[in-house]
């Protein structure tokens, strides 16, 4: 008996979202019944205990929520969903807020998924999604059937906010803020390096071309000389016997 094994790589990919959009997003779908109920959140090999990880509603769903309280719920896991998706909890305690202080937690958690984004062979953002497309195809050597669409219009983009609500979002969201403007630039540095590495290869492709081109030509130059000189000489006889 022959066991073939196969070596296969995998890649950690995510998306990123603008923080207020994706938060707005959220309530939406938790206003139309949605719940994580089923999500065990293992950090250490355990689930954080009802104290370390309160509800923020009784019953089955929290369906009907208001943006007011959606926003005033302290153990919301909408809050920061970014950072602390991508972050490794149990640098900070998992889900347990004594194990070390507010602020060194929150220092701890935003470089945590600065690095982990960093370190990851794609991530797009939902902004940007053709240059989103470009990128993943120039990472992984695929090309998508059809281009990827900008919806700008979602069913955040509806809600009808003010600069108060919105700056309450954001301060709510305050590690997913930061993190945001962090993968932006980043994002944008890969692109552009990988625009530039793509014109590169194109000059020199283009440039291998030419350089085959020329050598053609001078291979078919010689020949074309004997050949003429050839009907020159058969002509000239002709002419001698004439």
């Amino acid at each position: 008996m022959m066991i073939v094994s196969f070596v296969r790589n995998f890649y950690y990919i995510t998306m990123l979202r603008d923080p207020v959009s994706r938060y707005l997003s959220e309530w939406k779908h938790v206003q139309r019944g949605a719940t994580w109920k089923t999500s065990l959140h293992m950090c250490d090999g355990r689930s954080p205990t009802p104290d370390e990880l309160p509800t923020c509603y009784e019953g089955d769903d929290w369906s009907g929520v208001s943006l007011e309280e959606f926003m005033d719920c302290s153990y919301n896991l909408a809050n920061n969903r970014q950072v602390r998706m991508l972050a490794d909890l149990s640098l900070v305690g998992c889900y347990n807020l004594t194990f070390m202080n507010e602020s060194e937690r929150n220092m701890i958690l935003l470089q945590s998924a600065k690095n982990n984004l960093k370190n990851m062979a794609f991530f797009g953002l939902t902004e940007f999604q053709r240059k989103t497309q470009y990128l993943f195809e120039r990472t992984f050597n695929l090309k998508f059937i059809s281009p990827f669409t900008q919806f700008n219009v979602t069913r955040a983009s509806n809600v009808d906010i003010g600069e108060d609500v919105r700056q309450r979002i954001e301060e709510l969201n305050f590690l997913d803020m930061q993190l945001y403007e962090y993968a932006k630039d980043l994002f944008l540095q890969r692109f552009q390096y990988s625009k530039q590495e793509e014109h590169q290869m194109n000059r020199l492709k283009r440039r291998e071309e030419r350089r085959l081109l020329r050598e053609q030509r001078a291979h078919q130059w010689p020949r074309e000389e004997v050949a003429e000189v050839a009907v020159t000489e058969d002509y000239n006889s002709q002419v001698a016997r004439w």
